[in-house]
């Protein structure tokens, strides 16, 4: 059996976290210059995604630092409830 409590630890769950956000705000930079260009794109599937796994911070910052996916309302919309789902995650894990 593994042990999961020596690899989920406080400090790997910052760094996922980190790492996630980043690779999530550099995700819609990509995306954003990409599209300026009118070469091939990121999906929006993945873009959402990466906010879905914890990356929503960035994908938030990524969004509106880069003008990008501002107009969309699965973006606009769905990323800002991706964020409040998160953070009630956050309450019930911490409250129980």
């Amino acid at each position: 059996m593994i042990d999961l409590s020596n690899i989920i630890t406080i400090k790997n769950i910052i760094i996922y976290l980190i790492a996630i956000n980043l690779i999530a705000f550099f995700a819609m930079f990509i995306d954003k210059k990409k599209a300026e260009k009118g070469r091939w794109r990121i999906k929006e599937s993945t873009l959402l995604i990466l906010a879905l796994i914890g990356g929503s911070i960035g994908a938030i910052l990524g969004m509106y630092i880069f003008h990008h996916k501002t107009q969309k309302a699965r973006f606009y919309i769905g990323i800002p409830i991706i964020i409040v789902l998160q953070i009630l995650l956050i309450i019930a894990i911490f409250a129980f």
